[in-house]
């Protein structure tokens, strides 16, 4: 097991875990967001750019399962609605283009969006605190798995367990036989 990427910058804000397995790596993680009118949108880039080659290096040894909170939201879909401000339209435009990550590792797909259900509505895995947004299931879909793409071939289901409660985020899941 090791922390964070070899980078002092980002390391020192805990982000990353990674769990070396015979034949692949698991690397949890914690994307930085860019905050409110995007304030942290350079560090954002920045990190982006790193992480993806800290991906890479692992991916040129052995495949990686990637997962965790990535605070972006890959398709229109995997929010609520798409709000109407000019800020988080900008914040939605601009995160669709710092996912560098689904460049690099193939599939990047929100779980189950895009893989086994890509109609799938209404299923998120973040919901704010704020205005009853559980309650109203007004969320967004920020929670990912993201493969090797070589190893897309292996997995079997995939799920948002929305009915676990207990903190803004609910447990996602993927089957992957390796």
């Amino acid at each position: 097991m090791s922390y964070g990427i070899g980078i002092e910058e980002h390391d020192r804000e805990g982000r990353v875990i990674t769990l070396e397995y015979d034949n692949f790596y698991l690397v949890t993680c914690y994307t930085p967001n860019s905050q409110n009118e995007l304030k942290r949108l350079p560090y954002r880039m920045q990190w982006e750019d790193d992480f993806r080659e800290y991906l890479k290096a692992l991916d040129a040894q052995k495949p990686v399962v990637l997962c965790g909170d990535l605070n972006v939201a890959h398709n229109e879909i995997d929010l609520k609605k798409v709000q109407k401000s000019q800020t988080a339209r900008m914040q939605v435009f601009q995160m669709r283009n710092v996912l560098k990550v689904t460049e690099l590792l193939g599939s990047g797909l929100p779980i189950p969006s895009d893989i086994f259900d890509p109609d799938a509505e209404g299923i998120y895995s973040w919901w704010s605190y704020r205005f009853k947004a559980r309650e109203k299931n007004a969320g967004w879909r920020i929670d990912y798995f993201i493969t090797s793409k070589r190893i897309n071939d292996k997995l079997q289901k995939a799920a948002i367990h929305t009915d676990v409660l207990g903190s803004d985020h609910c447990p996602v899941e993927v089957d992957i036989e390796l």
